[in-house]
């Protein structure tokens, strides 16, 4: 990355940090100040709803168009194959990682246990559809009925799953799908571009949701609950030093710039509570 756009990147970085403690002071004294703040914490969630939308908007495309110029440009099909073996060994050992180091501190912290908080009735629904998935669904749910369909409902898999078969044959076609594979690719440069009109919109996003978040709960939500939610941050490092040793082993000292390039689209997931809205800014770092 060039040292302009690194430069741009921190300066982001420092204003998604800035808003942040803003939002807290912010949320602080409307929910102090206001005998409801309801139509303040609705505000609030509109702008954080409108950027989110925003972010779901560009990742279908992104997706679709990084993933086919990727594979096509690669030519061999072995390549290929190699690259997605390698990921999903990483994919596969960084989830039985952070799965084992969460059943374990669960065990030993036992979070939740002394806070004292209300149950909610028996009958209470919690709002999660609770539904059965087998094998068969989900291996079939992978493949779509057609990419129309899947980019409109946003279904990442699918268009990954398509994307791959589209990039392969590229690929396999050469010369004759070069103009394809050059019109996909600016498709993807302008997505880019997008995303990066779309993440000028985040510190104000970062601000609303956790300005709205404060207003409607108080401060009590960050002290009250800072045990339960420092074992959680606890449990966060502890994962985080466990994959970039991991790392480290693999790519020796280039994990040190793979962990500063993922720094931001990080703290944008943690403070909106969306991977999505990570998704595009990993893409374009």
């Amino acid at each position: 990355m060039a040292a302009g756009g690194a430069t741009s990147n921190n300066k982001l970085t420092w204003w998604i940090l800035a808003s942040l403690a803003v939002g807290i002071v912010v949320g602080w004294a409307l929910n102090k100040t206001m005998v409801d703040p309801t139509p303040a914490v609705e505000g609030f969630t509109l702008i954080t709803t409108i950027f989110l939308r925003l972010i779901k908007m560009i990742i279908g495309p992104l997706v679709f168009a990084t993933v086919a110029v990727c594979i096509a440009k690669m030519g061999d099909v072995a390549v290929v194959g190699r690259i997605g073996l390698k990921s999903l060994i990483w994919f596969s050992g960084a989830s039985l990682m952070s799965l084992t180091l969460g059943l374990l501190l669960v065990n030993w912290f036992q979070p939740g246990i002394g806070l004292d908080l209300p149950l909610p009735p028996a009958d209470a629904s919690s709002g999660v559809v609770a539904a059965g998935l087998t094998l068969k669904d989900f291996v079939t749910h992978l493949i779509p009925v057609s990419i129309a369909d899947a980019l409109a409902r946003n279904e990442i898999l699918q268009i990954v799953v398509f994307s791959i078969f589209f990039g392969i044959a590229c690929a396999g076609i050469g010369e004759k799908a070069k103009v394809l594979v050059e019109a996909l690719e600016g498709v993807s440069y302008v997505m880019l571009k997008i995303t990066m009109m779309v993440m000028l919109f985040a510190p104000a996003a970062v601000f609303a949701a956790v300005a709205a978040t404060i207003a409607k709960s108080g401060l009590g939500i960050l002290l009250d609950y800072g045990r339960f939610m420092s074992q959680f941050y606890l449990g966060i490092v502890l994962l985080w030093g466990l994959l970039f040793i991991a790392a480290w082993i693999v790519l020796r000292g280039r994990a040190v710039e793979l962990f500063k390039a993922v720094r931001e689209p990080t703290l944008l997931a943690f403070t909106t509570a969306s991977s999505e809205a990570a998704y595009p800014r990993t893409l374009a770092q």
